[in-house]
């Protein structure tokens, strides 16, 4: 269960910082990033993506900074809603398997990196063994 914070913006004593948020998403064992999309976008954005083996499990606009996507089981997404305005449907992702959560708003900061550990052990689940061995 999620503690709930509906209704009020949780102001962090600093605002959450791209290079501490990339860092923490390299801290995961065997991840990497990549920005697979530049090619692709119209607009000039720069999706930086994180990875678990060849899945993603993390991503954001690295020219916005407003938000980051995450994988999220799909029991636990209508929760999150309720309790936090911040979490929103996912950019460019199956709203059924995918969040957005809006940084520095009322979803603590620790609890967006508990989401993206979430997201992580989500997508090495779905590894085989043998993948997940010779990644971590």
């Amino acid at each position: 269960m999620w503690p709930c914070r509906r209704g009020g913006l949780v102001h962090s004593r600093t605002p959450m910082n791209i290079e501490e948020f990339r860092e923490y998403c390299l801290s995961l064992p065997g991840s990497r990033e990549a920005t697979p999309f530049v090619r692709f976008s119209r607009a000039g954005q720069s999706v930086l993506v994180f990875y678990m083996g060849d899945k993603m499990f993390c991503y954001f606009d690295m020219d916005l900074f407003e938000a980051c996507t995450v994988k999220c089981d799909p029991g636990r997404i209508e929760e999150l809603r309720e309790c936090y305005g911040a979490i929103g449907d996912p950019y460019n992702g199956n709203p059924r398997y995918w969040i957005s959560v809006r940084f520095n708003d009322d979803v603590p900061d620790d609890q967006v990196k508990a989401l993206v550990k979430n997201s992580y052990d989500l997508v090495a689940k779905g590894l085989s063994k043998k993948s997940r061995s010779d990644i971590i």
